[in-house]
């Protein structure tokens, strides 16, 4: 099967599951877990759980992120379907409860800092692997952001690779009215970064930036991916309700049939 089109289909799986396990847990977060899936499709093809670390800061796309961990054989199935289910460990943010989730996600500009820490002492062990950092385009309006950015080229962390989901949304609103942080790649270039701006629903252009890493040696890369909030679902898409909103038994439906026609 064509490379892309077998990432297509795993993100669709991915979405149909994290649909399924947000409705039955009555969560929120729905379209920050669909804008990134097409992200943790490719990385986690990628990426080898026994040298490399994935830290999900915008950890309130745990759904995903488990999924992708029983793609991995990292969790049972059973241990997926207990999402938010009472006495579960797998809540609706990624917590360190086992040893491939290494570090809390959620509270926002937490990742990056982590991402430092285990990158640094990687290099000063000599260990192979790379520390993958998924952040949320909000983040780069924390101060633990740049000053973690700072920390890393200092260090010339060329084992940490951050992956911007940058759709355009946060909590409340438009990024852009919150706290504009553009242009982000200047920015990130004057801190010492490399940097690499992709469409992040392209399989082919996200493959490509997680090969050629690190884009340049003795620098930490970012890759900058513009994605579209609920990505997948064409009444998600764009639209910020989604964000907390649970579902309900109509939107659910709609949904399933939406990606059941997506295949």
């Amino acid at each position: 099967m064509d490379k892309v089109v077998s990432y297509k289909s795993i993100a669709n799986e991915a979405r149909k599951k994290s649909l399924e396990l947000i409705y039955k847990a009555q969560t929120s977060h729905i379209a920050s877990n669909f804008s990134c899936t097409d992200l943790l499709t490719v990385l986690f093809d990628r990426i080898d759980l026994d040298k490399d670390k994935v830290i999900l800061s915008k950890g309130w796309a745990a759904a995903a992120l488990y999924y992708f961990l029983w793609k991995k054989g990292r969790i049972t199935e059973e241990e997926l379907n207990s999402y938010c289910s009472p006495g579960s460990k797998f809540i609706g943010l990624a917590e360190p409860v086992i040893p491939d989730i290494p570090a809390a996600g959620g509270s926002m500009g937490f990742g990056l800092p982590f991402g430092v820490g285990f990158a640094l002492a990687k290099k000063l062990n000599n260990e192979e692997g790379k520390i993958y950092v998924l952040m949320s385009d909000g983040e780069m309006q924390c101060g633990t952001t740049w000053e973690s950015a700072l920390i890393g080229s200092h260090h010339n962390l060329d084992n940490l690779v951050v992956v911007v989901d940058a759709n355009d949304l946060q909590a409340m609103g438009r990024v852009e009215d919150i706290l504009n942080i553009e242009p982000l790649k200047d920015k990130w270039n004057s801190f010492g970064w490399e940097v690499e701006r992709i469409d992040g629903h392209n399989f082919e252009e996200i493959e490509k930036s997680l090969h050629n890493l690190p884009l340049q040696k003795g620098k930490p890369t970012i890759i900058i991916a513009k994605t579209i909030k609920g990505k997948g679902v064409s009444f998600f898409e764009g639209d910020n309700l989604y964000h907390y909103k649970g579902l309900s038994e109509e939107e659910y439906e709609r949904a399933k049939r939406e990606l059941a026609n997506g295949e």
